[in-house]
């Protein structure tokens, strides 16, 4: 692996598909985001879309833009986000993860494609997605992120990609723009106090210390990439908060970066 100037690991929560064509209120921050950090020369999407049992990683030379959502408005079926893949990167983590699933048809979900074509709508910095695995713990996830910190310093993205607070069956969908249900705000604080003062056993125990978790997250797999770029970042970070905020009363929209100090 080539050293280059080295990326934070960054966690986005990318709420609704809609905002792939109605730019909601976090919009420009991913845009900032992505003009003041190194261009990467590779995305590892880590999705919360993309659940396995194991390890994988995807191998696409050309990824299919996946519409992995039922409901929407025709417009969002049209969209294309046509970014190579990155096969060099697939056989770098593999390298960093013996063992690892390889799935050569697998694109990019909404997860992945929807914040960047934001981030990088030129669709032209190469892209391929690491699953998440909702029967392993987030502690499995943590050492995930540690295996595959080295990619940060080759010029790799690890773009960790789910939600702060995802709780779709108890959405409001007239709730004011940062507005949000009590449960969620708390669980949304008291998970970013624990990022900023870097409480790494609280966080792991989340499920048990964090209020009102199981309504938060009724699954996790939403939560989990957090813990991916958690463990890629190191023990010395710094938390910068890129974007903080509600949509539709219970998701959270909060984005952050790990700076390496």
């Amino acid at each position: 692996m080539t050293k280059q100037p080295k990326l934070p690991p960054v966690f986005i929560s990318h709420g609704s598909p809609m905002l792939a064509i109605d730019a909601g209120a976090s919009i420009p921050a991913w845009i900032a985001l992505a003009e003041a950090l190194p261009r990467p020369r590779a995305v590892l999407a880590v999705s919360a879309h993309w659940t396995t049992t194991s390890p994988a990683v995807s191998a696409a030379a050309t990824p299919e833009t996946v519409h992995d959502f039922y409901g929407f408005p025709p417009a969002l079926y049209d969209i294309r986000y046509p970014a190579p893949g990155a096969l060099f990167l697939v056989d770098e983590v593999a390298e960093l993860v013996p063992g690892i699933g390889v799935d050569e048809q697998r694109g990019l979900d909404h997860g992945a494609w929807m914040p960047l074509r934001w981030m990088y709508p030129q669709a032209n910095v190469p892209v391929i997605q690491l699953a998440v695995m909702p029967n392993q713990s987030p502690e499995f996830h943590f050492r995930l992120g540690q295996q595959i910190a080295p990619l940060l310093s080759t010029g790799t993205l690890i773009l960790a990609s789910g939600g702060l607070v995802h709780n779709l069956r108890d959405l409001v969908f007239d709730a004011p723009e940062n507005s949000a249900k009590p449960y969620a705000r708390e669980f949304c604080d008291w998970f970013v106090d624990r990022l900023e003062s870097r409480d790494l056993p609280a966080l792991l125990d989340y499920r048990r210390q964090a209020p009102n978790a199981a309504l938060a997250h009724p699954t996790e797999e939403h939560l989990l990439p957090v813990f991916v770029a958690l463990g890629a970042a190191g023990a010395t970070y710094t938390l910068r908060t890129v974007y903080q905020g509600f949509t539709l009363g219970t998701l959270a929209m909060d984005c952050f970066a790990f700076d390496a100090n």
